[in-house]
């Protein structure tokens, strides 16, 4: 029976097995808790980090949802599959809320709240609890991944050199990283779980190479430009 428009679907020609993809979300976190944990970038959110993480999440969905579709019908149709300003604009959001927080969860809380408002605004509730997972989990996850991985020297901020290629290297990873969710994760395990539908793979591959430049490259940008905000608020 299903649970909030969840239908449960299993096995569907395609899907990717459903053991897969609880592992992944079990070990996510697991892993960026131990390793913040272990090299010390763990530490709680003061009153000023929830500022930033609410102005980013709304300004992020308000970008997605108004701005970005704008932008996107100023492209020709052939190559929407090439152009996402609204996800490339929330993505750039997101990175300058990390570079201003800087502690692991950042990323998680400020999907997590996104995802909140995306929901209240524009899709409803349908299919929650698992769209909060899967964009906390995953483009949150991805953000939290690198501030632990930096010990909280995300895009290079805290350190004395380097932080002009550090930025354009981790902001481009992240982008990277940013561009797999949707093709391997939704089209090919979410969007069949929940609604039954078949997975086309030609479908999912060309999705995922056709975003990999993109938004691997606005990414890079979204790096650098957020070394230099937090290195302005830093000072």
């Amino acid at each position: 029976m299903a649970f909030n428009g969840i239908g449960g679907y299993l096995n569907k020609p395609g899907e990717i097995p459903f053991e897969f993809v609880v592992a992944y979300f079990i070990v996510m976190p697991v892993v960026i808790f131990l390793l913040a944990k272990r090299n010390g970038s763990l530490k709680s959110f003061k009153t000023v980090d929830w500022v930033y993480i609410g102005i980013g999440a709304a300004a992020a969905t308000a970008w997605e949802f108004f701005v970005g579709p704008i932008l996107d019908r100023a492209f020709p149709q052939s190559l929407s599959a090439y152009v996402a300003f609204g996800f490339w604009g929330r993505m750039f959001i997101l990175l300058v809320v990390a570079a201003l927080v800087r502690k692991p969860g950042v990323g998680i809380v400020s999907l997590f709240l996104f995802d909140v408002l995306a929901d209240l605004f524009h899709y409803g509730f349908g299919g929650q609890p698992l769209y909060f997972i899967y964009e906390s989990l995953t483009y949150g996850a991805f953000i939290d991944l690198m501030i632990a991985i930096t010990r909280g020297h995300i895009f290079g901020l805290g350190l004395n050199s380097h932080q002009t290629a550090l930025a354009v290297l981790e902001g481009g990873i992240i982008g990277f990283l940013w561009s797999i969710p949707e093709p391997i994760l939704y089209e090919a395990f979410l969007r069949s779980f929940i609604y039954g539908a078949i997975v086309d793979w030609q479908k999912v591959i060309f999705d995922l190479v056709t975003g990999i430049p993109g938004t691997t490259i606005v990414g890079a940008i979204g790096g650098l430009s957020s070394n230099r905000v937090g290195r302005a608020v830093q000072v």
